[in-house]
């Protein structure tokens, strides 16, 4: 089971609609399950916050080899129960990076 172009899509368009209702500028990645890149928006005006480069996260990812990114904002996608994907978004708070996501996901 995979995560096809047009999904990643689909989610993609879900998030911008909650962005626009929410008034944010977000980023938006969709992964396929093995964490490859599958589609990647970025909104006008959708710059990441400076909370990305917080000086706790950089800790943590450091004193953890560096192969992780800590923060809310992206979700896995699952179909049927099976780990297909997961959907990133950043610009707005943690929240609403997360509402995004997740309004994106639910249009699968």
């Amino acid at each position: 089971m995979t995560l096809a172009l047009a999904d990643a899509n689909r989610v993609i368009a879900g998030a911008i609609d909650k962005a626009n209702q929410i008034g944010a500028k977000m980023n938006i990645a969709v992964c396929d399950a093995g964490g490859r890149l599958l589609a990647f928006q970025r909104m006008d005006g959708g710059d990441l916050t400076p909370r990305a480069d917080h000086p706790t996260l950089r800790g943590i990812a450091a004193a953890e080899g560096n192969h992780m990114f800590y923060g809310q904002g992206a979700l896995p996608i699952f179909r049927q129960g099976v780990l297909i994907g997961a959907c990133g978004v950043g610009g707005g708070t943690a929240q609403e990076d997360e509402d995004c996501a997740r309004a994106g996901i639910e249009k699968l």
